[in-house]
């Protein structure tokens, strides 16, 4: 009997966790074509901007992968083939599929605001939060104090996280680069009402409360008009800056458009009961069409569904009809504080704080053996400012208290 051959195009939460589920299954032939060789956690990104250890936001696939059944291409999806049932990949390799799952997750969109993709700063990638923290330490070395305002505009999850961690961090590197003493000025600017305008109410006072508490400047109902080298122009009054870090938009992946998918109206794939855009194609996680798509977790709860519905396919039995699963939010908003919201329960400060580190360790489990999910889940604390400066100090701290 030959084996169904299963093509997953990204590499992100849900293609990951499609070839992980099926990877022990004989009955599958799994392929995924993944643009990057590291499996990428985005929502620890603003911990690496901040100082924080790559190791908790980056994991290589091939130790994901190690002796599964899965052939991992590290190329980019270009062009879809529906009648031969074929992916080509930009390299110029084309694979057959029975069964084509399609998670590729978004893209940064700058809403045609003049001057922002050319000046502004973001964390959609591992290489843009090393450049913010670069940057932040060139400005200490070249210009000898802080910046006048650091602007983060985007008021949501990504935004209040990223806010809510730079004071203390920006402090933090001020001094060891004996910076003068200034007040850091840090502004969080959203075109909404209010900050995580997609929660309840409550959810968002408490973190506005939190963020004001921790430095941060909640500047609402406020538009973005352009940006330039020195200044983002914000309700046609400039904000003098030299860092402002872009976390409010992002887009369907461009696949999508390219190769005739239908859209709803807010681009995303329209998929049937099964998550298939068309039959035998399956569109999961940011890029379908459901009701909490956007979420990691919700990725891994579509890749786990439509692994399991093929399985049933395979073993002859009727596939099962998707139920969209209300995630639990966790949101956190400055050190050792977040905000979550558990069906109708809601929790703040530390303790929503650590619930976020142990789904941090049940995501890092997801993926890799027990003794790989700890070391990476302990790195939490490791610092690592790739700047010779704030190296060569934490290096003498540590060996006077002798941890080295």
């Amino acid at each position: 009997m030959s084996k169904s051959k299963v093509v997953i195009i990204g590499g992100g939460f849900g293609g990951v966790k499609a070839a992980l589920e099926l990877a022990n299954d004989p009955d599958f032939h799994i392929t995924l074509i993944a643009e990057h060789a590291d499996f990428r956690i985005y929502g620890t990104l603003y911990r690496v901007a901040t100082g924080g250890s790559m190791k908790v936001a980056s994991v290589p696939l091939s130790g994901i992968f190690v002796g599964k059944n899965v052939h991992t291409v590290i190329s980019k999806a270009t062009s879809l083939d529906r009648q031969s049932r074929t992916v080509t990949a930009e390299d110029g390799q084309t694979f057959q599929y029975n069964a084509l799952i399609c998670a590729l997750g978004v893209t940064t969109n700058y809403f045609g605001i003049k001057g922002l993709e050319e000046f502004a700063f973001g964390i959609k990638s591992p290489a843009d939060a090393l450049a913010l923290k670069d940057h932040l330490h060139k400005q200490m070395v070249e210009e000898g104090r802080t910046d006048l305002n650091y602007v983060v505009v985007g008021g949501g999850p990504t935004g209040v996280e990223l806010a809510g961690a730079l004071p203390s961090y920006i402090k933090k590197i001020a001094k060891q680069h004996n910076a003068p003493k200034h007040k850091i000025h840090v502004d969080l600017v959203e075109a909404a009402p209010r900050v995580l305008p997609r929660m309840p109410k409550d959810i968002s006072f408490r973190v506005k409360r939190q963020l004001r508490k921790s430095g941060v400047k909640v500047m609402v109902n406020k538009a973005v008009q352009a940006q330039t080298a020195d200044a983002l122009m914000v309700d046609s009054k400039p904000i003098r800056s030299h860092t402002v870090i872009w976390t409010a938009g992002v887009t369907n992946n461009p696949f999508f458009t390219a190769q005739g998918f239908q859209l709803a109206t807010n681009h995303k794939v329209r998929v049937d009961q099964f998550l298939q855009a068309e039959p035998g194609v399956y569109v999961i996680g940011d890029n379908a069409d459901t009701p909490y798509s956007g979420m990691a977790q919700v990725a891994i709860t579509d890749a786990k569904f439509v692994t399991h519905n093929l399985k049933r396919i395979s073993n002859k039995q009727d596939p099962s009809p998707y139920k969209a699963k209300k995630p639990i939010y966790v949101m956190p908003a400055g050190p050792r504080w977040a905000a979550v919201l558990w069906g109708r329960f809601r929790i703040y400060g530390r303790l929503g704080w650590w619930l976020r580190r142990a789904a941090d360790f049940i995501a890092y489990r997801d993926y890799e053996p027990w003794q790989m999910a700890v070391k990476r889940w302990l790195a939490e604390d490791d610092e690592e400012d790739n700047c010779p400066t704030c190296d060569a100090k934490l290096a003498k701290v540590m060996y006077e208290s002798g941890e080295v």
